[in-house]
């Protein structure tokens, strides 16, 4: 009876969970897990960037800011579905929510965020001081896996007034090596360092 009563309670709190999420509209910063019943390799967990968005295999850029996992689901279904026989079903649950900046008092100094992806050791968001440089964030990040494509280290930044991003391509082994003289590149609020995987024989 202790055993029947415990397995309802905890069903219940899994509706309960489930009902609070159907209606929580995701934000920047925010992370997702991602399945797909089709096709399990196609799992796993993406954090939302500042523009609202994040990058899924086959369905590209998808718009989750201001939306329900419900919507996002739809949106990736729709557009991963020209790649499966049948109208694929997809699962999405936020997982964490964007961690606050720890206050105290007095304040610490000003800090921003920016977004680390891809290739690196500890991924996700990082509270960085002003003026923290692009090596700098990837050290305290503790660095690059084995797998990283260290060419083709991109740096995403959004223009806060358009909208507008632009993507600049950095070589890491240059930087690292003295031959390109940019080393001391500042991030700015927001940035988004993404380290793809490399390819074979790169």
């Amino acid at each position: 009876m202790k055993q029947f009563l415990l397995a309802v309670f905890c069903l219940l709190l899994a509706v309960s969970a489930a009902h609070a999420q159907s209606g929580y509209r995701v934000k920047s910063g925010d992370t997702l897990s991602i399945e797909v019943l089709e096709d399990a390799s196609l799992a796993r967990n993406v954090l939302v960037l500042p523009g609202g968005t994040f990058d899924f295999p086959y369905a590209g850029t998808v718009r989750a800011s201001g939306r329900t996992a419900s919507q996002i689901e739809a949106a990736i279904a729709q557009g991963i579905a020209s790649n499966f026989a049948n109208s694929p079903t997809v699962f999405v649950s936020v997982v964490s929510l964007r961690p606050p900046v720890e206050r105290r008092d007095p304040p610490p100094p000003r800090t921003m965020s920016v977004y680390l992806l891809g290739e690196i050791n500890t991924p996700g968001i990082r509270e960085v001081s002003p003026g923290t440089t692009f090596l700098q964030a990837l050290s305290q990040a503790g660095g690059f896996t084995n797998f990283a494509a260290k060419k083709r280290v991109q740096l995403r930044r959004t223009n806060p007034k358009t909208g507008a991003q632009t993507v600049s391509v950095i070589n890491y082994k240059a930087l690292s090596r003295g031959a390109v003289q940019n080393l001391s590149v500042k991030l700015q609020e927001g940035d988004v360092i993404v380290v793809p995987e490399r390819r074979l024989f790169e």
